[in-house]
C-alpha cells in the first residue's frame, strides 16, 4: 500500500481521497505545518507548488516515510462570470466565513438571462520521495443551479448540476458523485499514472 502525505487540511477534500483512493494510506497536512503557497495563475502552478513545497517541509519534520505528497488545486469555473472564480475559488469573497453564503453571492454575480454553463477542474500533483514532479487533471462540465440545493458534498456543490442530471453535487448521493466528478477523473488519472510507473 502507498503511503502519501495529502497536502491539505479542507475536510472535505480528505474525505472525497480517502473515498476515492481506498488503497492508498493518506497522511493529512499536519496542523503546525506552514500554510503552502498558492500564487499561481493556473491549478497546474497552484497544485505544483503545494506538492513540492509540502514535500520539501516534510522531509525535515516529517514523522514517518511517505511514498509521495499529494496536492489538489480545484475550482469552479462558471462562462457567464469570464471563468471565475477559477484558480480563485477558495479565496473567493474572503469576507464571507461559510460556502452557503459565498455561493449565494456568486449566484447573484451572474447576471439574469446570462448563459449558465459552467464546470468543475481539478488538477492534481504528486511529488514522489524521489524523482519528478507531475500533474494530472480532471474535469466535469455542468450549470449552475438557481439556488442552493442539497446537503451533501462540500464548498461549491450545492449550486453545481452535472451534465446529464437534474441535481446537484449537494443533492446527488457520494457514490454517484464519485463516479464522474473532477476530482473522481483525476484519482483515476493518477492511479493510472502510478500503476504505469510501477516496476
Amino acid at each position: 500500500m502507498l503511503t502519501v502525505l495529502l497536502a491539505s487540511r479542507n475536510t472535505g477534500k480528505l474525505r472525497e481521497f480517502a473515498e476515492l483512493m481506498p488503497d492508498v494510506h493518506l497522511i493529512p497536512w499536519p496542523q503546525e505545518a506552514p500554510e503552502l503557497p498558492e500564487t499561481g495563475a493556473f491549478f497546474q502552478d497552484n497544485a505544483l507548488q503545494k506538492a513540492e513545497g509540502a514535500r520539501a517541509w516534510w522531509e525535515s519534520h516529517g514523522t514517518e516515510p511517505v511514498d509521495g505528497v499529494l496536492a489538489d488545486d480545484s475550482g469552479l469555473c462558471v462562462d457567464a462570470l469570464w471563468g471565475g472564480p477559477g484558480v480563485l475559488s477558495a479565496r473567493f469573497a474572503p469576507d464571507l466565513d461559510s460556502y452557503r453564503d459565498k455561493n449565494r453571492r456568486l449566484l447573484a454575480m451572474v447576471p439574469e438571462g446570462a448563459d449558465r454553463h459552467a464546470r468543475f477542474v481539478c488538477v492534481l500533483a504528486f511529488a514522489p520521495h524521489k524523482g519528478e514532479s507531475f500533474t494530472v487533471s480532471g474535469a466535469v462540465e455542468g450549470r449552475l443551479a438557481f439556488e442552493l440545493r442539497g446537503g451533501g458534498g462540500f464548498g461549491y456543490d450545492p449550486i453545481f448540476v452535472p451534465e446529464g442530471f437534474g441535481q446537484t453535487f449537494g443533492e446527488l448521493p457520494a457514490d454517484v458523485k464519485h463516479t464522474l466528478s473532477h476530482r473522481a477523473r483525476a484519482c483515476a488519472a493518477l492511479r493510472a499514472r502510478l500503476a504505469a510507473e510501477r516496476p
